[in-house]
């Protein structure tokens, strides 16, 4: 198993104007209850974990958080939470790494100054 590098500054102002970050920031103060209007309840758990070599499993993951209408709070949980494993919101691990850089390190003017 390899160790995970820390996300490049590239890669993190990349994340902070990702369409995917902004909907997560939007509707980060969601309640609990978003949980319950999830897609991803109508599938085994196990899809949004996939071994590092079953990508079309992971594709199959994101494909379903594409069109999932919670798909931001579950990505702001996510990065509230520290969570870097497994797919969530549509994001990958290697993505959300640097999605949780920059949820950590920027305050709500530049979400705001980045969705104009």
């Amino acid at each position: 198993m390899t160790r995970a590098r820390m996300p490049r500054p590239h890669e993190v102002a990349a994340a902070r104007r990702d369409p995917r970050l902004l909907q997560a920031h939007e509707q980060r103060e969601m309640d609990a209850g978003w949980r319950i209007d999830g897609r991803c309840r109508s599938v085994d758990p196990e899809m949004f974990f996939p071994a590092p070599t079953e990508r079309d499993q992971a594709d199959a993951a994101m494909a379903l958080c594409g069109s999932c209408v919670v798909a931001g709070a579950c990505l702001a949980w996510a990065l509230e939470s520290g969570d870097i494993n497994g797919v969530w919101g549509g994001t990958l691990p290697r993505e959300r790494r640097a999605m949780l850089v920059a949820w950590r390190t920027a305050g709500d003017a530049t979400y705001a100054d980045a969705g104009r």
